[in-house]
């Protein structure tokens, strides 16, 4: 029976697009977009533990990325309108963005619901053609 193994992979913008290394072993990658470095990620896992016998799923690998990097990546997302919807002070979100401040777990995991909520409610809509 093979073994499964939980990859973390920190997740860093460069100047090229991406980059994800492994916390626990020698894995990492790079790509120009987020698909393509869950995808690579997911590949050079597999290549680094194919003879070890450890079996790994795309679900097993867990990417983190810090909120400096996160709105880097999605100009889409605006602190000062996440901060509203989650009843956040708009200055301290704007801290934890910039990295002067550390949010506790707390505080990132209401930061994290409320991303996750305005996804929800993009994931349904569906605009209408105008003339």
């Amino acid at each position: 029976m093979m073994a499964r193994k939980k990859i973390i992979m920190n997740v860093e913008k460069t100047d090229t697009g991406f980059s994800a290394y492994a916390l626990d072993y020698p894995i990492f990658t790079t790509a120009q977009s987020i698909p393509e470095l869950i995808n690579s990620a997911y590949e050079s896992t597999e290549f680094y533990f194919e003879d070890k016998n450890v079996k790994v799923e795309p679900n097993d690998i867990r990417f983190e990325i810090d909120f400096k990097q996160f709105f880097k990546y999605y100009k889409v997302l605006n602190a000062k309108f996440l901060a509203e919807k989650i009843g956040m002070n708009a200055t301290l979100l704007s801290q934890y963005v910039s990295g002067t401040k550390k949010p506790s777990q707390k505080q990132t995991e209401k930061i994290l619901d409320g991303i996750h909520q305005i996804g929800q409610e993009l994931s349904g809509i569906n605009l209408l053609q105008t003339a």
